[in-house]
């Protein structure tokens, strides 16, 4: 296999359960993404060099299609009646076959931090069949240091494989697409949709999972402060400007839900 870039020589795709891929590219750049990306017929730039991707049927996320693992750990912490179950059997089913699936195939691959306080943070790695999709989770994450990257250890694992198709009988899920969440190992499988933002609301979900525990409220908002210590915090949905708002020259942006916060 061909590796490309730099990376953690300890912790490598084996380690998660890869074989026989084609290639591995590891935390590259806007530069090279945006290369590999047109170069592979994934997208194409604008007139103005903005990077354009088709994401087919799937225009927005697919909350029906996202399934949980109910195990001891999510049985009375996760609300069931909003959300879709899995067996573990079935979440094991779908991992061996995404292994499968990724046999042969380059992949993209990157180590990132959901959150910036380095109390709270966690360490995520992304592994993506579209240079795109790199591209996208590497500016919607922190990155870390590129002197940090050698030793990098994630706590948790997303694989996006929009070529992979699910199965509800053997899978468990609807139909082709699927969003497995198994919160107790931190891993995270979305297949049959090359919608990208699965990714980022994937992180959400757990830190959504995982914060409440150490006591601290995870909210999806952006915060400015003023001169005088005064906080004003902007809830709602993605792409309604909350960051917009927080955006007054007078006050400091304090963060928000995608590009996180500072730790004062």
């Amino acid at each position: 296999m061909q590796e490309v870039g730099v990376r953690n020589p300890s912790i490598g795709s084996e380690i998660f359960g890869f074989k026989g891929l084609k290639a591995l590219y590891w935390n590259q750049n806007e530069p090279a993404l945006y290369e590999y990306s047109i170069s592979r017929g994934e997208s194409r730039l604008t007139a103005g060099g903005a990077l354009v991707a088709d994401t087919g049927a799937h225009t927005g996320r697919s909350p029906k299609d996202k399934f949980v693992v109910l195990d001891e750990e999510t049985r009375d912490t996760v609300w069931w009646d909003n959300n879709g179950q899995m067996s573990r059997d079935q979440f094991d089913l779908l991992l061996a076959d995404f292994l499968d699936h990724a046999e042969g195939r380059e992949l993209f691959a990157q180590d990132l931090y959901g959150g910036a306080d380095a109390a709270h943070r966690l360490p995520v790695r992304v592994y993506t069949e579209y240079a795109w999709h790199s591209l996208f989770i590497r500016n919607l994450l922190l990155r870390p240091e590129n002197g940090d990257l050698a030793g990098f250890a994630p706590d948790m694992t997303i694989v996006d494989l929009p070529s992979f198709k699910g199965d509800p009988a053997r899978h468990g899920c609807r139909g082709e697409t699927v969003i497995a969440c198994d919160l107790t190992r931190k891993i995270i499988l979305i297949g049959g949709t090359s919608y990208a933002g699965e990714m980022k609301k994937s992180v959400f979900t757990m830190l959504n999972h995982l914060l409440p525990a150490k006591g601290v409220m995870p909210m999806h908002c952006s915060a400015n402060v003023g001169d005088d210590g005064d906080t004003a915090v902007f809830f709602g949905l993605s792409g309604t400007g909350k960051t917009t708002l927080s955006a007054d020259p007078s006050r400091t942006l304090i963060g928000d839900d995608e590009h996180g916060w500072s730790e004062n």
